[in-house]
């Protein structure tokens, strides 16, 4: 699937509600994803989301290597959870 700059719901992952959101805190195409990071983007995420969670930052990892967020590798996953779990308590 190719996708232009203002393209967020293309992304695998990446619906309305997450797409909105992700433009709510200032990130507003792919390309800007993906130069953000998925931990940087969670953060943002998470100042105007009190229910950011583990699967939404899946869900960005996911959207960013262009996969659905249930492929990642178990190693991902597991340093996505280690930072999520540093981050959130």
């Amino acid at each position: 699937m190719v996708t232009t700059d203002s393209e967020l719901s293309a992304l695998p992952n990446l619906g309305k509600t997450l797409t909105d959101k992700l433009k709510l805190a200032g990130i507003d195409s792919p390309d800007n994803l993906r130069q953000m990071g998925s931990e940087k983007a969670f953060l943002k995420l998470s100042t105007i989301d009190k229910h950011a969670c583990l699967n939404m930052l899946y869900a960005l990892e996911g959207a960013i290597q262009g996969i659905r967020w249930h492929s990642l590798s178990q190693e991902r996953k597991s340093e996505l959870k280690l930072f999520y779990n540093m981050t959130t308590r």
